[in-house]
């Protein structure tokens, strides 16, 4: 057993990843750095994770196994659990799909321990099928560095999410209660929130070295959620929050919003006509001009827009 409070609680969620645990597990139990705690969390599988899981309860690094008698239906709930259950510094989301390099942690500690004012540490990532092809390699141009969170939030969290995967980054737990709670009411985005609240709450350690494997399945949630066009509600949302609270300014919001309408009509054709419907009917709550302003624009003038985004690029360009 851990002995004491360990530097890192790595918390396990799983839902029907069997064929996945073994490799996810073992990658966790042989990093170099040993100071951790490991809490597993099953969210009432139907596969054969329970019996993959019992085979480490008596592992010395493993504190707690929990299995839902009723599915939670949020992985985000199940963070929330881990993290009650946690006694460690840091926390680890290692996602029972994922695996690492045994060094990831090591090289993360020596990172979020650089500043005192860190709330995040996180690496680069592959990102890969099943098959083993890397659909893509993240990437940072140093190979250390700390960002101001709200700097970090304009760069790194409103155009592009850097942290895509939690299994990536350790984080502060203390600084959990000074977070807003509603990434737990997301079905997709809630990590996206997650990582912008932990953000404003300090600084962000970034590797550069790739230690992460991010793999990308026929059971994944989120590319279930790309194909239905839901993720575009949460987007939304998650736009606005970033302008209501003041974590971006009103011109990195509206570039924001406009790479949003972009990939939203390029995609619009494929997506069924009642979440369209249902998209289009929260237009109208986008703060075009932020400071809480609404335009009330039709879906017309939103393609105008764009055409005229479009127009401003091409001469920029030439």
């Amino acid at each position: 057993m851990v002995s004491g409070k360990p530097k890192i609680s790595v918390i396990i969620p799983n839902y029907n990843h069997s064929a996945y645990l073994t490799q996810r597990i073992d990658s966790v139990l042989a990093q170099t750095y040993q100071d951790f705690e490991v809490i597993i969390l099953d969210d009432c599988s139907t596969d054969s994770s329970k019996q993959i899981i019992d085979t480490y309860r008596d592992h010395p690094k493993v504190t707690q196994v929990v299995y839902n008698e009723v599915n939670s239906g949020s992985t985000f709930k199940q963070w929330d659990k881990g993290i009650s259950l946690a006694r460690g510094q840091y926390i680890w989301f290692a996602e029972s799909d994922d695996w690492c390099e045994n060094d990831m942690l090591e090289d993360l500690v020596k990172g979020i321990e650089t500043d005192q004012d860190c709330s995040i540490s996180y690496c680069q990532s592959y990102c890969l099928e099943d098959s083993g092809k890397i659909r893509f390699t993240s990437f940072h141009r140093y190979l250390s560095e700390v960002v101001d969170g709200r700097e970090y939030i304009s760069k790194y969290l409103t155009l592009r999410q850097s942290i895509f995967n939690a299994s990536m980054a350790i984080w502060r737990k203390s600084h959990y209660e000074r977070i807003a709670k509603d990434y737990m009411t997301y079905k997709f985005c809630g990590d996206w929130r997650f990582w912008i609240e932990l953000a404003n709450c300090g600084k962000v350690h970034i590797s550069g070295k790739v230690r992460n494997y991010f793999r990308k399945h026929a059971n994944d949630v989120s590319g279930k959620m790309y194909k239905s066009g839901l993720n575009y509600l949460e987007d939304l949302r998650i736009y606005n929050a970033l302008i209501d609270n003041s974590y971006i300014d009103k011109k990195r919001y509206r570039q924001a919003i406009k790479k949003f309408l972009k990939e939203y009509f390029s995609s619009r054709h494929k997506i069924p006509q009642e979440v369209r419907n249902t998209i289009e009917s929260q237009f109208s709550d986008i703060r075009y001009d932020g400071l809480g302003d609404k335009l009330n624009l039709n879906l017309t003038k939103y393609r105008y827009l764009l055409k005229y985004r479009f127009q401003v690029t091409k001469r920029q360009k030439q």
